[in-house]
Parts: C-alpha cells; sequence; structure tokens
C-alpha cells in the first residue's frame, strides 16, 4: 500500500481532487507496484486502462467534430501512457488516491489528448478529405500492422518504437519527452526492434 503521495502532476496535467469514488487497494497496490518497478505492472497498467484512453481519445474527438481513425487513436493512447511515464513517473506519484485511479486518469488522458489535437493529427470529418491511394495506403497498412506489434511490447518499449519509428521523433526529442539518458536510447530500441522482428517472423 502506499499513502498520499504529494508531488506534483506535471504542467498542464490536472489532479482530481474532492471526488467522492476514493481508491481501491487494487489501485494502490498497482500504483505502488509501478513505482516499485515490479515485473509486469506497467504491462497491467497499460492492459487495465488503454480502453479507457481510446474512450476518452473518441469521445473527445466526436465532441470537436473530428474523424479518429485506429492509428490516431492508437497515437493518443500512446501519448498518455507516455505522459503517464514521464518524469520518473511523476503523474502516479501525484496521485493522492481521492478519487478512483479510473477517474484520476481519465481526467490526465483528457488534457493531454487535447492539448495533442492542436497538432494536425485529425481531419475534418469530411468525405472529400480522404488521403489519395496507393504508397499511402501501404504506409498506412505498415502503420497499423506495427502499431498492433507494439502492443506485445512492455509499455516502455512500446512507447519508444511509437515515438521513434511511427512519430519520427530524433534521441534528442525522445529523451526529452521521457526523461531517459540519451546514450541509453539506442540500446533500448535495438531490443525493442529485435522483439518486433522475432514477433513480426512468428506471425
Amino acid at each position: 500500500m502506499i499513502g498520499e503521495v504529494v508531488l506534483a502532476v506535471p504542467p498542464g496535467v490536472d489532479a482530481v481532487t474532492d471526488v467522492p469514488a476514493a481508491a481501491s487497494p487494487d489501485d494502490l497496490r498497482l500504483v505502488a507496484a509501478c513505482l516499485a518497478g515490479t515485473s509486469g505492472a506497467w504491462e497491467e497498467f497499460v492492459g487495465r486502462f488503454a480502453r479507457l484512453f481510446e474512450h476518452v481519445a473518441e469521445r473527445t474527438a466526436a465532441r470537436r467534430g473530428m474523424a479518429l481513425d485506429a492509428a490516431s487513436r492508437d497515437d493518443f493512447v500512446a501519448e498518455v501512457i507516455l505522459a503517464c511515464l514521464r518524469n520518473d513517473a511523476a503523474v502516479l506519484r501525484g496521485y493522492a488516491g481521492r478519487a478512483s485511479l479510473s477517474t484520476y486518469l481519465a481526467v490526465i488522458a483528457r488534457r493531454v489528448i487535447v492539448r495533442g489535437m492542436s497538432r494536425p493529427m485529425l481531419r475534418p470529418a469530411d468525405p472529400a478529405a480522404e488521403p489519395a491511394a496507393g504508397r499511402d495506403d501501404a504506409r498506412l497498412a505498415d502503420r497499423e500492422e506495427v502499431a498492433q506489434l507494439l502492443d506485445l511490447l512492455d509499455a516502455r518499449e512500446a512507447v519508444l518504437v511509437r515515438l521513434h519509428h511511427l512519430e519520427g521523433r530524433s534521441y534528442g526529442e525522445i529523451s526529452r519527452l521521457t526523461g531517459m539518458p540519451l546514450g541509453s536510447i539506442g540500446p533500448a530500441l535495438s531490443r525493442a526492434k529485435a522483439r518486433l522482428r522475432a514477433l513480426r517472423e512468428a506471425g
């Protein structure tokens, strides 16, 4: 179990306060396990809350009249997970247990996704605004295949691969976003890519 943690949530991410439904013992156990680096904890976290993040992304896009394809939705889910990992998991360290973990994370997800929607990731819900066929379709198919394979990686590896290979981020950008030392990003990506290759071959 963990008590209330007083570390601040990162700028731009609001903590939930004064919400009647308090944390369950399982919420506190999972947060403590993630912060302690317990094997399988982050995988459990992603498995438990990825669908919640998808739902928040879909609702947020719908309220803004935007079309959200599977690849864009998965990008937003990855951004939320990255926000939870960033700065030594400061979002989870800021969880005081005054609300359920799902309520707390839904607020965080909404803030992260709203910020993300200020970037040109989505297209208006207009049938005339469809992308060109051919090479773009092949790229999208490959992107969706990689996105599906990412679900089989652990959370940290999946975030690294998504940032570098799907979003085209440099090592410097990844280091700033995740707080990882610059020199550790290359080896971590190499390990993740080796696992992706093995998964592709096995499939």
